[in-house]
């Protein structure tokens, strides 16, 4: 079934010729009150993402995602391995919220907040804009031949962009190494850390890349966000809409005459300037509908607006509206779906916050020595060999620790040391025996408690098995 031709932009993308090349998007640069705001919101976006791998609370970095050493925090709370179940949680209820926000307003995220457009459309692209000049001038340039002009604005840009890459590349580096260290490397210089060095240069490939080249393509090809749009999205969704009731009305777009009646000859609002076009940052018409190239950034919205301004016709052609609002003139409700995703939600939320309440500032794990089998002792005792790990994941030090058997009669003796300090957001580990009366276990293998203690106030339990003989079961 052939494809209906007012349908036919759907199957193909917007930066893809007819020959199937890419066409390079030339944006117009945006002006109006969202693009304000959305300008104040990115820059300090920008500002949290530079400063809080600087930022410590505590003596702790307030964001850090040590993948390596398998360290991190989340606003200067310190998380270890043992917690990696609340970061699950952390994700499934990201994934949730934005699934939910989408259902609600559609790629709001796309066009405020996510860290893609910002840098592409508040760095990048503005930068452009301050060498090169606006889309025309932009389209001259990159028509004209390699003259000393041309020459001189590609490498300064190309420099620049470089430059801010690089920056990019050291920051993400403080988030997964810690500032601290991006500061040593620094300071002795790269000569004393190649392998960091050639890695930081990688990463500073990859944003160039991305900001140089590939641009609103991220968007388009290589992010799902927006073809999730066809499942989250419904006619109650608010998203970055054309009123093509209002605009195309009985006799469609027809180009603005002055000193014209439109309402009375029929004709739409529309009056087909393109400027909505021009300046979309994935070249998209969004008089076309809902697309997934659409970020939901707002700039056809300035657009438009600042047209109808100019040919005396109310503003908001182009708006953030549902279809049922467009069509039916219907507000925006708090539809079931939307109540079941925000339930969804809370419970995990609650989830979570109890979850943190739960845990613990001392991880403790007692196992038994591998290949170890139990010995027998004078008096009837039997002792086994174990391993001890205990992590503190608070910002002080635990001093004078030692280990209780709590669910049988016996002892716990620690090879090297009886009492010992377990350093703060550190590590403590060794041998201990655990020595038991036979006549108390009830079987082979039993389960004994175990309690740590600090300053002999108990701060952790933790179970392990006991091995004894057949004998006594």
């Amino acid at each position: 079934m052939d494809t209906p031709e007012n349908e036919l932009f759907r199957d193909s993308i917007g930066t893809i010729t007819d020959e199937g090349k890419r066409a390079w998007v030339y944006p117009k640069k945006p002006e109006g009150r969202y693009y304000e705001w959305r300008k104040i919101v990115s820059y300090i976006l920008l500002a949290i993402l530079f400063i809080s791998p600087f930022l410590k609370i505590d003596g702790n970095q307030f964001l850090l995602f040590n993948v390596l050493d398998r360290r991190f925090n989340i606003f200067g709370q310190p998380f270890w391995p043992q917690d990696f179940h609340l970061f699950v949680i952390m994700m499934i209820i990201g994934v949730v919220f934005i699934v939910f926000f989408t259902v609600a307003f559609g790629r709001l995220f796309c066009g405020w907040v996510c860290p893609q457009t910002i840098f592409m459309e508040m760095v990048f692209r503005r930068i452009e804009y301050w060498i090169e000049g606006d889309r025309g001038k932009q389209i001259r340039l990159s028509k004209a031949p390699w003259n000393m002009e041309k020459i001189r604005k590609r490498l300064t840009k190309w420099f620049v962009f470089f430059v801010i890459s690089f920056l990019i590349a050291n920051v993400f580096l403080a988030y997964l190494k810690g500032s601290d260290k991006v500061l040593q490397y620094i300071t002795e210089g790269p000569q004393h850390h190649i392998n960091t060095f050639i890695s930081l240069l990688i990463f500073t490939a990859v944003f160039y890349f991305i900001f140089a080249w590939f641009r609103e393509q991220v968007c388009v090809i290589a992010c799902p966000y927006g073809r999730l749009q066809g499942v989250l999205l419904d006619n109650k969704s608010i998203v970055v809409a054309y009123d093509h009731k209002r605009g195309e009305k009985e006799k469609g777009r027809a180009k603005f005459k002055k000193n014209e009646d439109r309402a009375a000859t029929g004709k739409g609002d529309c009056i087909d300037c393109f400027q909505c076009v021009h300046v979309c940052p994935t070249g998209i018409d969004i008089r076309n509908g809902t697309q997934l190239e659409c970020v939901n950034c707002t700039a056809c919205i300035d657009a438009c607006d600042n047209i109808m301004d100019n040919v005396g016709l109310p503003k908001g052609l182009i708006r953030y509206a549902s279809e049922d609002n467009i069509e039916k003139k219907a507000k925006f409700t708090f539809n079931p779906r939307l109540k079941g995703y925000s339930a969804v939600l809370g419970i995990l939320v609650f989830v979570f916050i109890g979850m943190l309440f739960l845990r613990n500032d001392i991880e403790a794990r007692v196992l038994r020595l591998s290949g170890q089998l139990y010995e027998r002792k004078a008096d009837n005792i039997i002792s086994n060999v174990y391993t001890y790990k205990l992590v503190n994941k608070t910002n002080e030090d635990i001093d004078e620790v030692s280990f209780k058997l709590l669910s049988h009669e016996g002892t716990i003796n620690v090879v090297s040391h009886d009492l010992f300090t377990v350093p703060q957001q550190g590590i403590a580990e060794g041998t201990l025996f655990i020595e038991v009366n036979a006549s108390a276990l009830k079987g082979d293998n039993d389960r004994v408690k175990i309690g740590v203690y600090s300053k002999n106030i108990l701060i952790e339990t933790t179970k392990t098995s006991f091995l004894g003989p057949r004998s006594f079961r």
